[in-house]
């Protein structure tokens, strides 16, 4: 706050000078006329011109004193708006508790966190790959796809925050129903949704004990998280269809400890021996063997820790989640090789039952078919329904939820329609035995020229 008696600013004081210049003009066109008329009267005149001079110059005191109060309003009330811009300028936004703050904002420099940076595998040959990291012509072409790789860090720092965020409140007793919501609440504001822009990528996945993918609860669901549950969170971010594909799973019983090393172990193998050039077939061998190398007793029997052989990797496109190629977790897949430029969803799944999934329970996820061109559609309500998916998500992954969320009602025989005209795929949970644990752990990779980036790494897995 200024102190009172401070000088005006220097344009209220030209401005004061100026207006009394005028003023003193006035006092004398006024004054002259006066004495002039009434010459004879001589001392009289002068008392009597005299006496609004005194009004006038009281007068005039009293409005400068006015504009110099003003004049200090003035100036307090600029400092006060200098104070608030100071406040904005000490820094970036810092994270709220719960978060809230999206990670545009945090980072309004558009330089967001970097993931793991790794060197490439060493070639058959046993050649190095450090010559990318230094090559002139690798950075060329790196820095050529800053956007892209930009885009997947936002998203994968989203991802981060929010998964740290519903790791310290996630326990026992809740409904699987709350624990989405609000972990798609909170997705929502970080990534700060806006169409298909930015936004989630695909269904929550919160799949129990032997049910290792694709279950999300549709409205109604009662189901509500026990404390001897194997709960495999898997949810997915994205900016402008760059996808982050990334889980992790939550026990409470410790006893299911061995079981989720092993298969975090297994993942990170996976992204160890992922490189630019490596055929897929050897990251799934070389998954597979650690992965096996684990045993876990769970209530006096002891089991080997099996992947789930016909759960796989993927490769990520722009807006599509399963971008063509898969990545295996066992010995025996296709000699198909990763290139540079590529995106990687790098995923292990392990269990305690045959290590074979089969569709189970009600279908809670669809997905538009990304190569699918033009279909007759007859059903005025099934072409709402898709034109509603295309606007909303397009080739992105949604669920029940999700369409009730918009709005949507009595659309399950216009959703089968689309799903029986081919237009649109339903994908429901996989589920291994009936009284079986799975587990899975998933990352990001970038593939980048000059180095392999573990773009969704965190602190905790």
């Amino acid at each position: 706050m200024e102190e009172a008696g401070s000088p005006a600013p220097p344009c209220a004081a030209v401005n004061g000078e100026a207006d009394a210049e005028k003023k003193k003009k006035r006092k004398k066109k006024k004054s002259k006329p006066a004495c002039a008329g009434q010459a004879e009267l001589g001392e009289e005149c002068e008392v009597d011109v005299r006496k609004p001079l005194e009004q006038q110059s009281l007068e005039e005191r009293e409005r400068e004193e006015d504009a110099e109060e003003d004049g200090e309003e003035g100036e307090n009330s600029a400092g006060k708006k200098k104070k608030k811009k100071a406040k904005k300028k000490k820094g970036p936004k810092t994270q709220t508790d719960p978060p809230s703050v999206p990670i545009c904002e945090l980072y309004p420099n558009g330089v967001f966190p970097v993931g793991q940076e790794c060197e490439y595998p060493p070639s058959q040959d046993g050649r190095s790959a450090a010559w990318r990291m230094s090559s002139e012509e690798k950075r060329v072409l790196d820095k050529a796809s800053e956007e892209v790789w930009s885009d997947y860090r936002q998203a994968a720092e989203a991802h981060r925050q929010v998964r740290q965020y519903v790791r310290s409140w996630i326990k026992p007793g809740l409904s699987m129903i709350e624990i989405c919501e609000c972990l798609e609440e909170c997705s929502r504001r970080l990534i700060k949704e806006n169409g298909l822009n930015a936004g989630l990528a695909f269904p929550t996945g919160c799949s129990l004990n032997n049910c290792a993918a694709h279950y999300t609860p549709n409205a109604g669901d009662p189901t509500v998280l026990q404390y001897d549950d194997v709960c495999k969170i898997d949810f997915g971010t994205h900016i402008n269809g760059r996808i982050i594909d990334c889980a992790f799973t939550v026990t409470f019983n410790p006893k299911y400890d061995r079981l989720l090393e092993a298969v975090r172990d297994a993942t990170n193998t996976g992204i160890k021996c992922a490189g630019i050039d490596v055929r897929l077939c050897d990251i799934g061998e070389s998954i597979q063997e650690v992965m096996e190398s684990y045993e876990v007793e769970l209530d006096g029997k002891t089991y080997q820790v099996k992947p789930i052989r016909n759960l796989n990797g993927h490769s990520i496109g722009q807006y599509r989640i399963h971008a063509g190629k898969t990545v295996p977790i066992v010995k025996g897949g296709e000699a198909t090789r990763m290139e540079e430029g590529e995106a990687y969803a790098i995923e292990t799944f392990g269990s305690t039952g045959k290590g074979v999934v089969h569709d189970d329970m009600d279908c809670s996820h669809y997905m538009k078919n990304f190569d699918v061109g033009h279909v007759p559609i007859r059903l005025p309500r099934a072409k709402h329904l898709l034109n509603v998916v295309n606007e909303n998500f397009d080739t992105l992954a949604f669920c029940r939820r999700w369409l009730d969320r918009l709005g949507e009602s009595k659309y399950l025989m216009a959703l089968k329609n689309l799903c029986d005209l081919g237009i649109i795929d339903p994908y429901p949970p996989l589920c291994d035995t009936k009284g079986s644990y799975t587990a899975q752990y998933e990352h990001t990779i970038l593939l980048r020229p000059t180095c392999k980036e573990v773009v969704s790494r965190g602190d905790d897995y």
